[in-house]
């Protein structure tokens, strides 16, 4: 939306253009009348007049269109003068806004910690942004496209406007202190450049990025990608899978959506279970009881995974279990652990 200080400049605008036109107008109905003269003639002495270039009038003056011509400078010194100025006072007032809210959106990045980065706000940018955002996620994009950027500033999402090639870019994102960036440029060019800069400048940063091309796929992990995504490939394998196994996808596609009657599913890392002083087992925790949660799955401090975990599964410091349960199981399960608080 304006700022109402640019809708009152425009407003202003819209009079000092209407006045010039009433000025144009009343000068050549004046020497059409007054002088006899006929219309190109009368348009011609009007905008030299106005404009005051000083051109000789097309034929001799008399005293009545002497006198008309000295009003018609005096007034068109002051309209044309105070056009000039509103023009030029908005110009300024329009560009000192734009840096006073980039300036405030940067204030709000450099406060930003642990947050996700996301390059390129086109399909799959989006798509990342709605998920961050229902699972209250605070992200920061990066995108060069001046209408996407105006939309962005409509949505007050925090953005930075410019190439997400470049490390000064990188920076004014808080990459720093970002805990993951996504790179969903269309490029996968562009996206391996993104992948190479961002692993120098923040070497315990997760990056996760998208690929057009399966060729594409090594070089993003040789790059410094954790995560390598190939969209059409899993929209090609996901539509496969309906086709064979349809009940189950549909199922697991569940998995992913937050609402009243779907199921849902969560991580927590183990620290924000017990004191980890005392190594629990999942039995020994039993959030089947005290949340309704069921552990579908271990994540021990290595990064590897466990699926269906045997109940005496010792919960080691760095590790992760990862729950199923109903919204209100997940809300009662954060609730008794003071997740997220």
């Amino acid at each position: 939306m304006d700022n109402p200080l640019i809708r009152l400049y425009r407003s202003k605008i819209y009079t000092a253009i209407m006045m010039l036109v009433i000025l144009l107008t009343v000068g050549v109905c004046g020497y059409r009348f007054i002088s006899d003269y006929d219309w190109l003639d009368a348009i011609y002495m009007t905008v030299i007049t106005v404009t005051t270039v000083g051109f000789a009038e097309v034929n001799p003056l008399d005293t009545q269109s002497k006198i008309f011509t000295i009003f018609l400078i005096l007034a068109s010194v002051v309209i044309v003068g105070y056009a000039i100025s509103i023009i030029t006072e908005f110009i300024l007032s329009k560009n000192n806004f734009e840096d006073i809210k980039q300036r405030k959106m940067q204030k709000k990045i450099d406060a930003m910690t642990n947050h996700i980065i996301i390059c390129g706000f086109g399909r799959n940018g989006k798509q990342a942004a709605r998920k961050l955002e229902d699972y209250n996620k605070p992200y920061v994009v990066i995108e060069r496209d001046k209408d996407i950027i105006n939309k962005l500033q409509e949505d007050a999402i925090p953005y930075v406007f410019g190439n997400a090639n470049e490390d000064e870019v990188l920076s004014e994102a808080g990459i720093g202190k970002a805990n993951t960036l996504i790179s969903a440029l269309p490029s996968d060019a562009d996206n391996l450049f993104v992948v190479l800069s961002a692993r120098q400048i923040n070497k315990q940063l997760k990056i996760i990025s998208r690929a057009s091309q399966e060729t594409s796929y090594n070089k993003l992990k040789l790059a410094g990608a954790n995560n390598v995504i190939l969209p059409d490939k899993i929209g090609g394998d996901h539509m496969a899978s309906l086709v064979v196994i349809p009940d189950l996808v549909e199922f697991i596609d569940n998995l992913g959506i937050v609402g009243e009657r779907n199921i849902n599913i969560e991580e927590v890392q183990v620290e924000q279970l017990y004191n980890i002083n005392e190594v629990k087992t999942i039995r020994e925790l039993d959030l089947r009881k005290k949340s309704g949660c069921t552990v579908i799955g271990f994540k021990d401090d290595k990064g590897e995974y466990i699926v269906n975990p045997e109940a005496d599964t010792k919960l080691i410091p760095g590790s992760k279990v990862i729950v199923l349960g109903r919204p209100e199981q997940i809300r009662k399960l954060n609730l008794e652990f003071n997740i997220g608080q």
